[in-house]
């Protein structure tokens, strides 16, 4: 099992926990109270940095019901955090953008994360024809 040292920035959050059996993903929360109209973005602190293992990145989405409950958008997408992005004041963050006013009480579950293997280093080599079957390209399971 691999240890991660983390750094938490403020009091009155939940620690960091994995919950066995239910999902290898993990709840981040909002390090302080934000409130946000319609249209505005910002960084949300999450109060903690970590010292991800030389090797690993941790990729950060909402949680299911974060747009549902407060009505942002992560505004990349997917954050990824490698293991180079770990001082002592590297804390993560989360950019939204909210669709509504919304204010967002300090300890909030809005995103979670896991960690990952880095991508093996790859070589791309230019062919004619792949040799699989043909499934009619992108997006042709939406029928």
């Amino acid at each position: 099992m691999e240890e991660i040292k983390v750094k938490y920035f403020v009091d009155g959050i939940d620690e960091l926990c994995a919950v066995a059996g239910k999902s290898d993903w993990i709840d981040l929360h909002a390090a302080e109270e934000v409130t946000l109209k319609a249209g505005e973005s910002r960084l949300i602190p999450l109060g903690v940095a970590m010292a991800l293992p030389e090797g690993y990145e941790a990729h950060i989405v909402p949680r299911s019901s974060t747009f549902k409950n407060y009505g942002i958008l992560q505004t990349n997408s997917m954050g990824v955090v490698d293991s180079s992005y770990r001082g002592d004041n590297d804390q993560w963050r989360m950019p939204v953008y909210a669709t509504r006013d919304v204010t967002i009480e300090k300890n909030a579950r809005i995103c979670q994360f896991r960690i990952v293997r880095n991508q093996p280093p790859l070589t791309f080599t230019r062919v004619e024809h792949l040799g699989g079957p043909d499934r009619g390209g992108f997006g042709s399971t939406g029928k």
